[in-house]
């Protein structure tokens, strides 16, 4: 490498909720352990792919929810930082954990280092109608959605939308506590999404959107690390092959392809809004009007963000690492045409995409090389411990996945599958 860590700086993965099978918080791990650095890690317990790495110094059993109170989750994590003995950099895996860092930064910040950013930001990014809010403030094109705030207005959008149509949860905390769909799902028909809305309460905490057709469409992700002054410390641009369920959910196959354009859209959107840290970005190129329309905006590190790597070697995790440890982040080219593959659900997907016969023009026709998101040569454990989790419950529920999404009723995310026990 052309650059060197700081040793003396450990990492924790923040995570709230269960989802033991998150390659993410693996490649983290691993990314900033081969350097030297000291790593930690939050887990619902000790048999976790994480807490298996070769690389973590230690796992800090903490099983949590999500949905718990701000001050115990805030106290938690300040008994971890205590245990550690110094300060170490947050690196969190999911939006409640963004969420609840940056809303109390000035509590946290004696035993942690992590980007400052305006308290407000990270929950209105999470929540899809503040992102969409956003989007519409700032000139960025977002598929059209509506917000009803009844049982009524779901009837009126009912009768007036063209469907398909998708259904997701509209804020981050209470998707935890009081999930109105299990992810992100797509509604075929007005009979479907009624009878979906009547278990949705008085209020419904959803956000209906347009539904972009995958035959008309290209789906595209953004990964980047930005510094206190919203510039860019790493930036990376790639195309989804395949994500698991079909068109809604996790990435299982991607490619990194340079996209210029891309690019501009995500800096100038990221210094509009004043935002620091790691992002991840999911988009859709509307090919009927040539347009990227931004579909989720991630204010924390995305599960396959080792796909992205530049010349010099820096990723995402490593360039927040650099910054905020006070070193120079080395810049450099991304390595356009490795390919990112995630084993457990990718051959899933590849069914899946063969018989709806979807393509991605703007994936190269073989790839420069290969990051695996669970098998490390230098690092096998946490390979074994996801089959070991896997196999069984997963293949169980990929199938009853695979049914759903044949019936032509809904689509739902992989979220779903990644939060609940039945993946353990």
């Amino acid at each position: 490498m052309p650059f060197r860590a700081d040793r003396e700086v450990p990492g924790l993965i923040v995570k709230f909720g269960d989802y033991p099978l998150h390659h993410g918080g693996v490649g983290a791990i691993r990314s900033l352990g081969r350097l030297g650095v000291p790593m930690y890690a939050i887990t619902e317990d000790r048999y976790t792919p994480a807490a298996s790495s070769r690389y973590l110094e230690r796992a800090f059993v903490w099983p949590t929810s999500g949905a718990e109170e701000p001050g115990y989750l805030v106290e938690g994590l300040l008994r971890v930082g205590r245990r550690i003995g110094r300060p170490a950099v947050l690196i969190p895996t999911d939006e409640e954990a963004a969420v609840l860092i940056a809303e109390h930064q000035d509590v946290l910040a004696d035993r942690f280092l992590f980007p400052r950013v305006d308290p407000r930001l990270p929950r209105r990014l999470a929540s899809k109608q503040g992102l969409h809010e956003l989007c519409a403030q700032h000139g960025v094109p977002s598929p059209v959605a509506s917000f009803p705030r009844s049982y009524d207005e779901v009837v009126e959008f009912a009768e007036r939308a063209r469907f398909p149509v998708v259904a997701k949860n509209r804020e981050a905390f209470v998707r935890r506590r009081r999930p109105a769909v299990n992810g992100t799902t797509k509604i075929a028909t007005p009979a479907g999404l009624l009878t979906l809305a009547r278990d949705w309460g008085e209020r419904p905490g959803v956000i209906l959107q347009e539904y972009l057709p995958r035959e008309e469409a290209e789906d595209w992700i953004v990964h980047a690390c930005f510094a206190a002054d919203s510039t860019p410390l790493a930036l990376f641009t790639g195309v989804k092959v395949r994500s698991w369920p079909p068109h809604a959910g996790m990435t299982a196959h991607a490619y990194v392809v340079d996209n210029p354009e891309l690019a501009d859209l995500a800096v100038r959107f990221i210094k509009q809004i004043g935002f620091s840290g790691i992002v991840d970005l999911d988009l859709r190129y509307d090919r009927r009007d040539g347009r990227y329309k931004l579909l989720d905006f991630n204010p924390r590190m995305g599960a396959q963000f080792r796909l992205f790597e530049n010349g010099a070697g820096v990723d995402v995790v490593r360039a927040l690492h650099l910054d905020l440890t006070g070193r120079p982040v080395p810049e450099g080219e991304q390595r356009a045409g490795r390919r990112y593959v995630v084993e457990n659900i990718d051959l899933a997907a590849l069914i899946a995409y063969h018989r709806s016969g979807y393509t991605t023009p703007h994936a190269p026709n073989r790839p420069s090389g290969t990051e695996l998101a669970w098998f490390a040569g230098d690092d096998p454990l946490p390979f074994l411990t996801m089959l070991a989790r896997f196999v069984r419950p997963g293949a169980k529920h990929l199938y009853q996945l695979w049914r759903s999404n044949r019936s032509g009723g809904t689509a739902t995310s992989t979220k779903c599958m990644k939060r609940t026990k039945r993946a353990t």
